[in-house]
């Protein structure tokens, strides 16, 4: 059996690690690999692939991003004329199917968010038998309890917080941490309760710009003259504002309430206040243990359902356990903080403050 695997959508650390599972799991059941360049861009006929063996994935488990490349655009629309989105979907299941029969793929592995796993559910659909494999560094699809990356770009943050931290106490400041995540708080939830964080805002919870600066103030009664406020890019302004830095290809771009939150806690508290925004330093660097082993796992049960010919599932993460669901349940679904739930509840007790 041959098998073909491609990176779709925003790097993130693991990314090589499905890939080294992938192929280690194939080598051993006589697989061939073959991997696509540049995500869905690689199928064009006559494809840019490169061959998979085990010399080649030598080392590749702790190097961030991916020996394949990916892209979050639509570079191929451009190449053949096109300009909507049903004719992008139609010629995608085409440039795929000519691709993968003249190279005799028989399985195709999509790494990607959901964005990528909709295009892998639309081919799926059109006959191409595809297995999908979860990635998002923000932790949102609900059909898996965790995905690779968000355990690096969680460690990201609290690193981020242990230094701002002792710039924050020698100057007496309040430090603002915007953290990427985009409608869901699980980065800036987890990073600032690892990271030791007063204050976390997100996207779940409304919050209250008074009450933060109250929060501030009390802390300063109690000797405690700095604070570190953690916040989520996707998080909503009082006044019900989602601050952008403008329309990408494919989506908004989230970013720069860091800034308008430090300037506005500023006013409200007369204190000297700094903003730093992560963005994709989050993205970056070696993957953790945790998604080294996790991204492999996802490798290798990826290749078990191409074995199995159990096309159109998805890999997913539940109860410590990898298994599966189909493509169908993970898309369109978020899965955002519960605001009542147990985490939530954990930031709570332990002093943090959610604006609210």
């Amino acid at each position: 059996m041959r098998i073909g695997i491609l990176n779709s959508g925003g790097d993130c650390p693991g990314l090589n690690a499905v890939i080294h599972g992938v192929v280690g799991a194939a080598s051993k059941l006589g697989m061939e690999v073959i991997g696509f360049r540049d995500g869905f861009e690689g199928l064009i006929p006559p494809g840019d692939y490169m061959q998979l063996g085990l010399t080649d994935t030598v080392g590749i488990l702790k190097l961030g991003g991916t020996i394949l490349g990916t892209t979050n655009k639509r570079h191929f629309a451009a190449k053949l004329g096109l300009v909507n989105l049903e004719e992008i979907a139609g010629t995608v299941v085409d440039l795929t199917r000519e691709t993968l029969d003249g190279l005799e793929i028989e399985a195709l592995i999509v790494v990607g968010g959901e964005g990528s796993l909709g295009t892998a559910l639309h081919l799926y659909n059109a006959g191409i038998p595809v297995i999908g494999v979860p990635k998002t560094i923000d932790n949102d699809l609900q059909a898996t309890a965790m995905t690779f990356g968000f355990d690096s770009a969680v460690s990201c943050v609290v690193d981020a917080l242990d230094r701002l931290h002792t710039t924050a106490v020698s100057h007496k400041r309040v430090m603002v941490v915007e953290v990427m995540g985009r409608n869901a708080g699980w980065i800036a939830l987890w990073g600032g309760i690892a990271g030791g964080a007063d204050v976390v805002l997100i996207p779940e919870i409304d919050f209250s710009l008074e009450k933060v600066a109250a929060v501030i103030e009390e802390r300063e009664a109690r000797g405690s003259y700095s604070t570190m406020i953690v916040v989520a890019e996707g998080a909503r302004l009082p006044d019900g504002d989602l601050i952008t830095k403008g329309k990408g290809e494919n989506s908004v771009r989230l970013g720069g309430i860091g800034e308008v939150i430090a300037d506005r806690i500023a006013e409200l508290t007369g204190k000297e206040t700094r903003a730093c925004t992560l963005g994709h330093l989050q993205r970056g660097g070696q993957p953790t243990s945790l998604d080294r082993i996790l991204g492999a796992r996802f490798g290798v049960k990826a290749v078990e359902l191409a074995q199995q010919k159990k096309f159109g599932s998805m890999v997913s993460y539940q109860a410590y356990h990898v298994g599966s669901v189909t493509i169908e349940e993970a898309v369109h679904k978020v899965r955002t903080v519960d605001p009542n739930g147990e985490v939530v509840h954990t930031a709570r007790a332990i002093g943090i403050s959610l604006g609210d």
